[in-house]
């Protein structure tokens, strides 16, 4: 479906993204403009419409993208040998902080497409997070050594426990940061994060 845009530079490639992102985390999806982003990126709308079809299949592309670059990146850092599941959690959480810094526009488009709030792409973007998360779930429990948690939990219960409370970690720091129109504060969020891993070890395990 994006062939032709694939068949073009890298150099020209990068360029077109990082325009669109630019001008989606500006504006929000709704008030962002074709016409914002082919200036930007220094090419004519009747080729922005010939590499991807309208607005949202560019939104949508640009989100696959942005998730594929990150997460190549993530799961070549990860030791998977690491069969603590506490150790690989924090360790993980070190990682995004290193990806963090390392692609900002990404993570800042993240954050907009987090609190976006259209109808024209809220189904199909909430469909995407559902699938990623799903894969990130089985991703981030596989080969733990369940041995070291306590033989009275339900380890299903245990681990949905824990997702539960980090989404909702997430979802209390998106609506703070939509609340008061700031960007989120990173150090914080993963310094609550490490204080909730440490909680829930000493909690779960024997």
């Amino acid at each position: 479906m994006f062939s032709k845009f694939y068949n073009l530079e890298d150099e020209k490639q990068i360029k077109i993204l990082n325009a669109a992102i630019k001008v989606y985390v500006q504006k929000g999806y709704d008030h962002a403009s074709t016409n914002e982003i082919v200036k930007e990126a220094g090419i004519s709308k009747g080729l922005l419409f010939h590499y991807f079809q309208n607005k949202k299949t560019l939104y949508l592309f640009l989100f696959d993208h942005c998730i594929e670059v990150v997460m190549e990146d993530f799961y070549k850092k990860v030791v998977m040998e690491e069969t603590d599941f506490f150790k690989r959690l924090h360790d993980m959480t070190l990682i995004k902080m290193e990806l963090l810094h390392t692609y900002p526009d990404i993570f800042r488009f993240f954050e907009k497409a987090m609190l976006e709030e259209s109808d024209q792409i809220r189904s199909d973007f909430q469909s995407r997070i559902k699938t990623f998360t799903a894969s990130s779930s089985t991703w981030l429990f596989d080969g733990i050594d369940t041995s070291k948690f306590r033989d009275d939990l339900d380890l299903s219960k245990v681990i949905k426990s824990m997702l539960w409370a980090f989404e909702g970690l997430s979802e209390e720091i998106r609506a703070k940061a939509k609340l008061q129109d700031l960007e989120v504060d990173y150090d914080e969020v993963f310094a609550e994060a490490a204080a909730y891993i440490e909680m829930f070890k000493k909690a779960f395990y024997k």
